[in-house]
């Protein structure tokens, strides 16, 4: 093995997200000595800005909560969505994750870390081994005061999860109920307590309290530097380092000095995909696509894929993205569509004036079923239709119910018309054919049966809804004016494909399919054991702390 090397650990992790973080933390507790590079001058990457849940099934937070699954029915719910094996979803990879994501939970828990669980259906409750809300299967972190983190408070990446640039104290499963602070007693309830007691509360303990992606991400660090296990941030990885067909290390850019860290164990690579390389992105994934549309961090560059294709790696599913509708805010920043198209009083359509989906469908789904369309009709961007009820009745982003900015209008992030004719007009859409589907839509809010693509029939669409509106709360007729219109455009909160892994977080070579000593990945940089499904909240973390934690567990107790 080379000893030229400017700084020496057991096992280098590049990245500093859940993944990262698990597989220090499981090689430092398998008895070695792990090392934490990060990018950017912030920790956390887009596990941060994540909503911070983590889907494991028959995790042992289920049943103290009166929560029912095991392990088949994980693996027939996971087999209805991802379909036929294929490298990256092996038959060893999906019984590993059904099988180490329990334990995963439980040694995180030993280790001190505190998670509590969250009522949410998964993405496809209706299917073979599905879970509805009463039986979900995703986890979140407790609420964290980074202040603990002592002078790494404001390092860690700030949240951006449902379209709001503020902090707010939140649980999962709160999320359906602050937009109907307008519309229920316990909507209301809800928003009182999370911009008041919660809000207030923290500032006068003199705690920087944080929720969600945050709060998953504080403890994972407050976890690491307990454990003094170092972390650098603005150190970039550059290239990976072998001998004799081994990685032995890498070579990292650390505050702008190149230096060449030695990995006796190995090297874990959990730097994310390759959301803001506009070059990758054209070559992989099906067009139109603008890094600029895509919600995961701008660190988010692809370095870590092309060291790994640099030393002959395999890739697989480098097409796919976990796909997302975002918007473009007033302000430039790219924002998540979330609640906004699963509330009534509206309907998506393309520049034909026509549906073309459910539009509270899994975001996965629904932003594939955008680019599909767009093979047959322009519907990118498409457009999310709404009356002033549903600018009255709900918040769109972090506007509040019933105000509507200038900026909004002027900007020409929202479009306001009179009439569904001129708000046609504005946004460049068929008139003739807006009509025709407005007058259907309303046919169905009527009779509550969306007979075209059954919105409102998933216990997973009513999960994000109003229950004030009959008969089928996911319904409202669009015939109120003034009417708006925002763009929506086929957007991703990260790359889903990149090097191709075993059930060990192994990366396999392009050549013969056999691990490359010495080099794993987890994350958003491999190609995800789910395939092209999504499973339901927290689908991305979790395959990424767990097989992040397997590959730093394995290279420790494997890499002699």
């Amino acid at each position: 093995m080379e000893t030229d090397f400017d700084y020496v650990c057991d096992v280098l992790v590049a990245g500093s997200g859940a993944s990262g973080l698990a597989a220090a933390l499981a090689a430092h507790d398998a008895g070695g000595e792990p090392l934490v590079l990060e990018a950017s001058d912030l920790l956390g990457g887009s596990s941060a800005m994540s909503g911070g849940e983590v889907w494991i099934p028959n995790n042992p937070l289920m049943k103290p909560a009166g929560a029912r699954d095991s392990e088949e029915e994980a693996r027939t719910y996971l087999d209805s969505i991802i379909g036929e094996e294929a490298p990256e979803s092996s038959r060893e990879r999906r019984e590993t994750f059904i099988k180490q994501g329990p334990e995963m939970v439980s040694w995180l828990t030993r280790l001190g870390m505190e998670f509590q669980w969250v009522p949410f259906p998964d993405y496809y409750p209706e299917n073979p081994g599905g879970k509805g809300t009463a039986d979900g299967r995703s986890l979140e972190a407790k609420f964290f005061d980074l202040k603990t983190l002592g002078g790494w408070q404001d390092k860690v990446r700030g949240n951006a999860s449902f379209n709001i640039q503020v902090p707010m104290l939140m649980h999962g499963n709160e999320a359906p109920k602050v937009p109907l602070a307008v519309r229920s007693l316990k909507g209301f309830a809800t928003g009182a307590k999370i911009f008041g007691v919660r809000t207030i509360g923290p500032v006068l303990k003199g705690q920087k309290a944080v929720s969600s992606g945050g709060a998953f991400i504080g403890r994972l660090l407050a976890l690491a530097f307990e454990r003094s296990i170092p972390v650098w941030a603005e150190s970039p990885l550059l290239d990976l380092i072998t001998d004799s067909g081994e990685v032995v290390g890498a070579t990292v850019l650390h505050r702008g000095r190149t230096m060449r860290i030695g990995a006796r164990r190995g090297v874990v690579l959990t730097t994310g995909g390759f959301a803001h390389n506009d070059e990758m992105r054209t070559e992989y994934h099906q067009q139109p696509t603008e890094s600029r549309w895509s919600a995961a961090t701008d660190s988010d560059s692809g370095a870590g894929v092309q060291a790994g294709i640099d030393v002959g790696a395999a890739t697989a599913m480098m097409g796919e993205k976990w796909w997302m509708p975002t918007v473009i805010n007033p302000d430039g920043s790219t924002g998540f569509m979330m609640w906004e198209r699963f509330f009534p009083y509206s309907i998506i359509v393309d520049s034909s004036g026509e549906r073309f989906a459910n539009e509270a469908l899994p975001y996965n789904e629904l932003r594939r079923a955008m680019q599909e369309r767009n093979e047959k009709v322009g519907s990118i961007p498409s457009y999310l239709i709404m009356d002033s009820r549903h600018r009255r009745y709900y918040p769109f982003g972090t506007m509040l119910p019933g105000i509507t900015p200038k900026s909004a209008i002027e900007s020409g992030f929202m479009v306001k018309a009179d009439s569904l004719d001129d708000l046609a007009r504005q946004c460049g859409i068929n008139a003739s054919g807006l009509r025709a589907t407005v007058e259907r839509f309303n046919r169905f809010a009527a009779t509550g049966k969306d007979e075209d693509f059954g919105r409102g029939d998933s216990e997973f669409d009513r999960f994000d809804s109003d229950p004030r509106v009959k008969p089928n709360p996911n319904l409202g007729a669009i015939q109120k004016g003034p009417f708006y219109a925002v763009k929506v455009y086929p957007g991703d909160i990260g790359t889903k494909g990149g090097l191709l892994t075993d059930e060990y977080a192994r990366v396999l070579r392009a050549e013969d399919g056999q691990p490359i000593p010495g080099l794993y990945a987890a994350g958003n940089m491999s190609a995800s054991v789910m395939g092209k499904g999504y499973a339901g909240p927290g689908g991305t973390l979790a395959p990424a702390m767990v097989f992040g934690m397997i590959g730093g567990r394995h290279a420790i107790e494997n890499n002699d």
